[in-house]
């Protein structure tokens, strides 16, 4: 199994990069598992407390479960992947199964923040994109799909986004093997980990 880590920070275009490798694999050969799905349980909180959660902080995440599902698709066993509402602040009854494969993509902007984690990865790769680039991305999509208004996404980003990058994301680039920057399309980045991901299956 050949498993690769996809970090960068908010609105950096990791999504771009994550189907650009799909659409090079075939689909029984490869899963992807998001960051964003293991968020941490906020049961005991009210849905006020929740909104106030920095969710870009790596205590957010359940690392420790991340972890378990990626060691448990090694061992050739089929996990359940909780589903996380942006919506709610809170994870959903539902769980995704997920079967193992070849090649198992796992993205999201806190994932090089965990040694146990970061060890797993047989190619960690980074998204670079401007700042103001993924501003712009983020509140496009924070407005579109998850019902935040105008003032709200850009308080979260001054406060919480902006300064979380700065501590927790962009010193990961360091742990990258390959950083794509994220102002075109970076043919000669996608063609190098295609040329490693089919070596790997093949």
């Amino acid at each position: 199994m050949l498993i690769i880590g996809i970090a960068g920070g908010t609105g950096s275009g990791k999504t771009t990069v994550v189907n650009q490798i799909l659409n090079e694999i075939p689909g029984d050969e490869i899963c992807v598992i998001s960051q964003d799905s293991y968020y941490k349980k906020t049961d005991d909180l009210t849905y006020e407390q929740r909104t106030k959660i920095n969710f870009d902080h790596p205590k957010a995440i359940d690392f420790e479960l991340l972890v378990k599902h990626l060691k448990d698709l090694k061992e050739n066993k089929i996990i359940e992947q909780p589903v996380y509402s942006f919506v709610t602040h809170n994870r959903l009854k539902d769980t995704l199964r997920t079967h193992p494969r070849k090649v198992v993509i796992v993205e999201g902007i806190l994932i090089f923040n965990n040694i146990e984690l970061r060890d797993m990865f047989d190619i960690k790769i980074f998204v670079h994109a401007d700042a103001d680039e993924r501003l712009i991305r983020r509140l496009r999509r924070d407005i579109k799909e998850r019902g935040r208004d105008l003032d709200e996404v850009l308080t979260r980003y001054q406060d919480t986004l902006k300064p979380m990058h700065q501590q927790f994301i962009e010193p990961t680039k360091n742990f990258a093997d390959i950083i794509i920057p994220n102002d075109r399309y970076n043919t000669v980045a996608i063609d190098i980990v295609r040329t490693v991901i089919h070596q790997k299956i093949t």
